[in-house]
């Protein structure tokens, strides 16, 4: 909670001014007590009603400025929470935006989304209360027994013994209370797991008529979150009437002895209202504190989780001197590369070396698990090498800015990823300035420009969230057009045609080779029919590269490339592709 005393920076000035509107409002509370008594002791007593008009004029004025006071602190104490929890918001979206996947590894999807909204929401409401009582109810209740003790030192006693008995209970809450807060955050998040993978694989729940189980897992997440929300919520209930009991019996035990020293004559009328007065303030202030002390834990812990993120440093971040390039050409070498992932016993690839060079096509191919993705995945820096390197034009990709890096590439993942917009502002994502004509030649190589003709208002037709209102196919496509439509240097198509059938692969892949005749083209596949013409196939075999050459070459001299081949094609497929790819594609 403390390393969130930063954010408070650019909100120093409001600070200072909820202190001081802290302070008169503190201020103007514990002079009425004293007013109260003057107007007991001399006006009702020796009936002087201009001392009892005076004197209430001003305490009516006192009480003006205390509600000026109180509205203020109100308005600033809200103003600083929700601007650091604003900050807070930006600050770990910003983190969460540098992350390589090393940390998206580290922190579930379904947590992260906990943390940039529930905690922040959890700190956001404490920090309020914070900043309206934690300043003022130490503040209220030390001064009020100071005074206190000063107008009837005879019953000080009472209120001392009050204040002992709010700390023991509130140090009993705070025991018990205290772990349920940290176990609550962590069951948001697996309710928030739960409810995330029952919406992203509702069509695989129903095709598999698992929707009892499904229903089960929610029921337990719920139930073991509901329970101990009630369970805090019952500490809280049972904190209030327990309160209003001490609350009570200080105020009857003050009268009762309070009663006896004014029969004794020790003690004045006004004296014992003022002093009754200023132990219900000291009580007051007592129970706001039991109230943050109650809801702090819970804060913590949120807090910590925030702060968990933002301090997480990125496993991939910008040299302190970056190199810049100084000849263009896409140029992609891989030096004696090995790469393990974080925590793995064994690497995923040993040795990796070959070339994808400008004007070529290079393939990657292998069996599932062999590495193909991940190799990718190593040229924008999604992951660092263990070994080795990974050079773009001659430099290696931990010497550049990632910005510049980026620059180079059109990536189009494994999963097509599209974005809540238009048909255009997807095409248009990696390339802002792109013209209308450029987009549409963009789609058109992609073949994608045959289903938005179709569509309802055409590229400015919406697409909902990820996508959901499109085909894989059309996703595969849309992410395709977006690649081209930014022009790079260098291609990877990671498994990017899967979803497409034959017909519109071959003619993607023909409308692509004129696109990107000058370009560096890299394509990770499953289909032979993909990489037929390829200049140049890589062939992994459990993280190794077995084989490099074109698909006639390997089919001669590499049995992993013959099994996979022969797995998909007859042989009589494979030996007519070079005469007419159009009958290869139809007879697949």
């Amino acid at each position: 909670m403390l390393k969130l005393l930063r954010l408070f920076k650019p909100y120093l000035f409001h600070f200072l001014a909820l202190l001081a509107l802290v302070f008169l409002t503190v201020y103007t509370s514990l002079q009425l007590p004293d007013y109260m008594a003057k107007i007991v002791n001399e006006g009702i007593v020796l009936k002087d009603n201009g001392l009892i008009l005076r004197t209430g004029g001003t305490m009516l004025l006192i009480a003006l400025a205390g509600a000026v006071a109180t509205i203020g602190v109100g308005f600033l104490a809200s103003k600083i929470a929700t601007g650091v929890s604003m900050d807070a918001r930006a600050k770990l979206f910003a983190r969460v935006e540098s992350f390589s996947l090393t940390e998206f590894n580290k922190f579930s999807t379904a947590s992260l989304i906990t943390r940039s909204t529930n905690d922040v929401q959890q700190i956001q409401m404490v920090l309020v209360i914070l900043l309206r009582m934690v300043l003022q109810a130490p503040l209220t209740g030390g001064w009020a027994i100071v005074k206190a003790y000063d107008i009837a030192p005879s019953m000080s006693w009472i209120m001392y013994l009050a204040v002992a008995v709010l700390i023991g209970i509130i140090i009993v809450l705070f025991s018990v209370a205290l772990p349920k807060f940290q176990l609550l955050q962590k069951l948001v998040d697996k309710l928030n797991l739960v409810t995330r993978q029952n919406l992203t694989g509702l069509r695989v729940i129903r095709a598999f008529n698992n929707e009892k189980i499904e229903q089960e897992k929610f029921e337990k997440a719920n139930v073991d979150l509901t329970n101990t929300n009630l369970f805090v919520n019952r500490i809280m209930v049972v904190m209030q009437p327990v309160m209003m009991l001490m609350f009570n019996l200080t105020a009857i035990t003050i009268v009762w002895v309070g009663a006896h020293l004014i029969g004794d004559g020790n003690l004045l009328i006004g004296n014992m209202i003022a002093f009754m007065q200023y132990s219900m303030q000291v009580i007051m202030a007592f129970l706001m504190v039991s109230i943050i002390f109650i809801m702090i834990p819970r804060a913590s812990v949120s807090a910590k989780r925030v702060m968990e993120v933002i301090e997480t440093e990125p496993a991939i971040t910008d040299p302190k001197e970056p190199k810049q390039f100084t000849n263009g050409g896409g140029l992609v070498e891989f030096k004696d590369v090995t790469f393990a992932y974080p925590g793995a016993d064994d690497p995923v690839l040993c040795n990796i070396n070959f070339e994808a060079c400008p004007g070529q096509t290079t393939a990657i191919i292998g069996s599932t698990g062999s590495g193909k993705s991940t190799l990718i995945n190593l040229i924008p820096r999604f992951y660092d090498v263990s070994g080795g390197q990974v050079l773009v034009d001659g430099i290696d990709v931990r010497e550049l800015k990632l910005e510049d890096l980026y620059a180079k590439i059109g990536y189009v993942p494994q999963r097509g990823v599209l974005f809540s917009g238009t048909v255009e502002s997807n095409i248009k994502y990696g390339a802002p300035e792109a013209s209308i004509d450029e987009t549409r030649k963009a789609a058109k190589i992609a073949q994608a420009d045959e289903f938005i003709t179709h569509l309802e208002g055409k590229f400015e037709a919406g697409i909902a969230q990820g996508g959901a209102n499109v085909s894989g196919g059309q996703k595969q496509r849309l992410s395709i057009a977006r690649a081209i439509a930014r022009n790079p240097e260098i291609y990877i198509f990671d498994d990017s045609f899967s979803a497409l059938d034959f017909k519109t692969d071959a003619n993607l892949r023909r409308a692509l080779l004129s696109e990107t005749k000058n370009k560096t083209v890299l394509i990770v596949a499953q289909r032979i029919s993909t990489i037929l013409n390829a200049d140049k196939i890589v062939v992994l075999d459990e993280g190794r590269i077995e084989s490099i050459g074109t698909h006639q070459e390997l089919m001669r001299s590499s049995k992993v490339y013959q099994e996979i081949a022969y797995s998909q094609l007859s042989e009589e497929e494979l030996k007519g592709y070079q005469i007419n790819l159009d009958k290869a594609d139809a007879s697949a």
